[in-house]
């Protein structure tokens, strides 16, 4: 078995496993749909105090704990429930709904199990922390933002230093999500200290590892309770703990096209959201006009129909990477990887459009902080979507990639 077979897509019912196909329970599927259910009541009741306060959602991440969805992407024959992509961009879609931090915070720490997942799982110590992550419901968190590089994920000033059989770290981080309620942080750092900026390694440290200081505050207009701050990074570890496959695959076979899927899942439960409280302002006022619809229903149509397109999006591209998850050919060439970073721009930019034209569709009543109605925490929410990797610095990277992708000859293609 390799690492590439664990993630490739399959039939829900069976996984694959050491000695061939495991069976998957009967009604996994209904199963994991109540419990993501039972996560998401609890982030609903108190998204809101997240939000005003700033704070983790603590009882969101226990309450996933107990329901053990932290782990579901792991594979059965490590103890998780070998859920499938799709299915975990189905989870951050349902929590996006209710609390968005909750939701991000769930949908970075998928992306970071995934690449455990195609490119440690044959690694002994990866191996034993994948174990460990379906067991303890381990969290880990994300640094790949450093320095004066900001945004630009594919450059690291740290680098890894040997110490015989151990290795030490230092990084300026200056944004590590819920990085202080971690239990591990999976980072990118040099190769070594002569390597270039662009020869990475991807290595997890647990919370034993590394001290974390912290440096620059996290206090933004939303998206407040993924605690961003930045952080001095200290870690020590053993060399084992460098993921085994070299981290410019990792980017363009797991890391991107998983974030951009489970983030843009993120994103559209959001607008979910904002188009049913719309839906919902609508049905109200018409109730209480005797039946005559508001101003604000034809916004309530063109934010639905946009819904709908931001789902087809969705569904199109998780396909796409279902089918090519086990064709490395596939996963690097210039038409999938233009294709994958466009759905990132397309659907932050159409989920942003679709929560202001709810907002309009309710009036003052969306604009309000109070009410049934307000869409105030939507809205900033989701703004935070065109500027997480922003949309510009994805555009001009793609660019000269756009101009070698052929125009396909028939919709068929």
């Amino acid at each position: 078995m390799t690492a590439l077979d664990i993630l490739e897509t399959r039939p829900r019912r069976t996984q694959p496993g050491a000695n061939g196909a495991t069976l998957v329970p009967d009604g996994q599927d209904i199963d994991l749909k109540a419990r993501t259910d039972a996560v998401a009541a609890i982030a609903r009741q108190h998204a809101a105090d997240v939000d005003s306060a700033g704070r983790f959602p603590e009882e969101a991440i226990a309450a996933a704990r107990a329901e053990r969805l932290l782990g579901v992407m792991v594979p059965v024959e490590f103890g998780g429930d070998g859920a499938s992509i799709s299915d975990v961009v189905d989870i951050c879609y349902r929590l996006g709904q209710t609390c968005a931090s909750a939701a991000m915070i769930y949908a970075m720490h998928q992306t970071k199990v995934a690449c455990l997942v195609r490119h440690g799982a044959s690694d002994p110590w990866h191996r034993e922390l994948l174990r460990r992550i379906a067991s303890e419901q381990l969290l880990l968190a994300s640094s790949t933002t450093e320095g004066k590089g900001g945004g630009n994920v594919r450059s690291s000033d740290a680098a890894i230093v040997p110490h015989g059989d151990r290795i030490s770290l230092e990084r300026a981080a200056t944004v590590i999500s819920y990085g202080a309620y971690a239990d591990g942080v999976v980072t990118t750092a040099r190769r070594s200290v002569d390597a270039d900026a662009s020869d990475q390694v991807l290595v997890a440290f647990l919370k034993e590892d590394y001290t974390l200081e912290p440096t620059v505050s996290w206090d933004t207009l939303g998206m407040r309770g993924t605690c961003s701050s930045g952080f001095a990074l200290k870690a020590e570890g053993a060399a084992s703990q460098i993921l085994p496959i070299s981290y410019d695959k990792i980017h363009v076979q797991t890391m991107t096209p998983m974030a951009h899927l489970a983030w843009a899942g993120v994103w559209t439960g959001i607008a979910a959201a904002a188009v049913e409280k719309a839906r919902l302002f609508v049905r109200n006022a018409a109730r209480h006009a005797k039946g005559q619809l508001p101003p604000g229903a034809a916004r309530v149509t063109e934010a639905s129909a946009q819904l709908l397109k931001l789902r087809s999006l969705m569904e199109s591209g998780l396909r796409r990477f279902e089918q090519a998850a086990g064709d490395e050919r596939v996963l690097g060439s210039v038409d999938f990887q233009t294709a994958i970073n466009l759905i990132k721009v397309d659907a932050s930019d159409l989920a942003v459009s679709i929560v202001m034209t709810a907002m309009r569709a309710c009036g003052l009543s969306g604009y309000r902080n109070d009410g049934d109605f307000t869409i105030g925490r939507h809205l900033r929410d989701v703004l935070s979507s065109p500027i997480m990797i922003n949309n510009d610095r994805i555009l001009t990277n793609v660019g000269p990639s756009a101009l070698m992708v052929a125009i396909p000859e028939t919709l068929q293609s």
